[in-house]
């Protein structure tokens, strides 16, 4: 075979050249990668995502929205809202979700109410989140005593009776958000905490965490550098997960009157309302329009956290497929 110049130039046999026939380079993709592209595939989890997207611009722009409908959250119609004998008017086109006992803007609250519940999810499962982590890679990380005194800890907290430790609290303290928002964190944290530390169990007895120790790393370098990383994606998973729930125990708490105190709209607050009297029965819009905004904001966080466990970790999926 005679080699040509050019191939000498190039550094490369002629076989090594390309031709129609030769097999297409491969380039390799990270791990965020691969998890995006197998997401893409995943049209719930993408329709899940951009409802998600939605309510949280509706969270954000509340106030916006509510002044180009023309009806405050608060504000009462008695005329326009309410008939003659009371009973509130249903949805038409100047109240599209209808009006409540008190003549109110129904699709106004609810808007309203979405800034409520998402701001309480997110903040009390940020709040569990980061606790939840710290305590759990400790536990995890260092065993022994610490191990044991932490996991103690954490079925101490599991097991404190919500609605009780709530009504203790609001009999101290006033009914608000940032007593919503420390009640559901005082609940959730723990839950975050057990899986960290099976987790991080694992993990430290990896090669590069011993690899790390024989180099002289602290352990807070370790904790941080090598471990924490590979928490990073359960966390997410677990956080999409957790925000419903505790979109449903703020709803809870503002049912029973433990939450956000009235007139600010909830869609707990808005679904005791209606239930008040059986006033549901003559304006059951009343109460359809906050319990179905509840069950799809709920159920969006929940598609979008299963898709996201299936898209960073396709072996799970595999097992659940072939049982």
């Amino acid at each position: 075979m005679t080699v040509t110049a050019d191939s000498v130039t190039e550094g490369r046999p002629p076989s090594a050249e390309p031709g129609p026939l030769a097999p297409k380079r491969i380039e390799g993709r990270t791990p965020l990668q691969l998890a995006w592209a197998r997401l893409r595939q995943d049209r719930v989890s993408l329709l899940a995502a951009c409802t998600i997207v939605l309510l949280v611009l509706v969270a954000i722009f509340a106030s916006v929205l509510t002044d180009l409908i023309g009806h405050g959250p608060n504000e009462q119609f008695r005329q326009e809202g309410l008939q003659p004998n009371g009973i509130a008017n249903g949805p038409n086109g100047d109240f599209w979700f209808g009006a409540d006992n008190l003549g109110r803007d129904v699709l106004s609250r609810v808007i309203h109410g979405t800034r409520v519940s998402l701001l309480v999810g997110v903040l009390a499962t940020a709040f569990a989140v980061v606790i939840g982590t710290v305590i759990g890679t400790m536990a995890g990380y260092y065993g022994g005593k610490i191990d044991t005194f932490l996991s103690r800890t954490m079925d101490v907290f599991l097991s404190f009776p919500f609605l009780l430790f709530a009504i203790s609290l609001v009999s101290v303290f006033q009914p608000s958000l940032r007593i919503s928002v420390f009640v559901i964190a005082f609940f959730t944290w723990a839950n975050v905490g057990r899986i960290v530390r099976g987790q991080v169990l694992s993990i430290r007895e990896k090669e590069y965490i011993e690899a790390a120790r024989s180099l002289g790393a602290s352990d807070a370098r370790i904790m941080a550098v090598d471990v924490l990383p590979n928490l990073v994606a359960p966390i997410i998973v677990y956080s999409t997960l957790l925000i419903p729930t505790a979109i449903v125990f703020e709803a809870t708490l503002s049912f029973l009157g433990l939450g956000v105190i009235p007139p600010t709209p909830t869609w707990g607050n808005m679904i005791a309302e209606a239930q008040n009297g059986g006033y549901y029965q003559v304006a059951p819009w009343f109460l359809m329009f906050p319990s179905l905004a509840l069950f799809v904001t709920t159920l969006a966080f929940n598609l979008l956290g299963d898709g996201l466990r299936d898209a960073l970790d396709p072996r799970a999926a595999r097992v659940l497929a072939r049982k």
